[in-house]
């Protein structure tokens, strides 16, 4: 395995097996797992809430990478850490305080993470670039699974990453598959959450291997 950080979206398993989900992934070689939450207003899809990641909590020690796609983030940061989070994600356009939140995550021990959607630029999220651990391009407008990747949206990768620390992570969300991702990570992402490619292949190691 390469260091290219796989993490799967849950958005895609199926929810009546999630443990078990969880655990094929793992299995298959993924050390993260993407937690996708969903509030219908920042997005408008619902998936799921905090007791949800507290129940995977108590079935794994997987990396849990927690994605908010929901309005004034602030709010929900505490009990998303309690509930077991490693690292929590929140979208820059979700908050009129990004340092607020990046301080409140912090304050939990969490690591911290700022996405960005497509028509974002790369350049409003430079003045956070040192406070935080890793930036998430969306390669497709959050809401969604299975939706077709944004080529444009990719772009912003290398710009983010010749503006950024060296160990700042850049993940890629959206539209990923071996093809995708091999294009991400030729432009310097080091991180890539794919749904629909791994969960919907009957060979989950396969998949995960075929996108590094």
């Amino acid at each position: 395995m390469s260091n290219i950080i796989i993490s799967p979206s849950i958005l895609s398993a199926d929810f009546m097996n999630l443990e078990t989900e969880i655990k094929a992934v793992e299995e298959a070689g993924a050390k993260w797992v993407h937690i996708d939450v969903m509030d219908g207003h920042f997005v408008p899809n619902i998936s799921i809430g905090v007791p949800v990641v507290k129940s995977i909590r108590k079935k794994t020690d997987m990396f849990l990478d927690t994605h908010l796609m929901i309005e004034n983030p602030e709010k929900y940061i505490e009990a998303f850490s309690k509930a077991g989070s490693d690292l929590i994600t929140f979208h820059l356009e979700a908050t009129e305080n990004p340092k607020e939140a990046i301080n409140l995550i912090k304050s939990f021990g969490k690591k911290v993470g700022i996405s960005i959607k497509p028509k974002t630029e790369a350049k409003d999220i430079f003045p956070y670039l040192n406070d935080i651990d890793l930036v998430l391009v969306m390669t497709v407008e959050p809401g969604f699974g299975g939706q077709e990747f944004m080529h444009d949206c990719a772009m912003k990768i290398p710009v983010i990453k010749e503006n950024a620390p060296e160990n700042l992570i850049i993940q890629v969300d959206g539209g990923i598959n071996n093809l995708t991702a091999k294009i991400c990570t030729s432009l310097g992402a080091n991180s890539l959450v794919a749904g629909s490619y791994i969960y919907k292949n009957k060979n989950y190691k396969e998949a995960i291997t075929n996108l590094v």
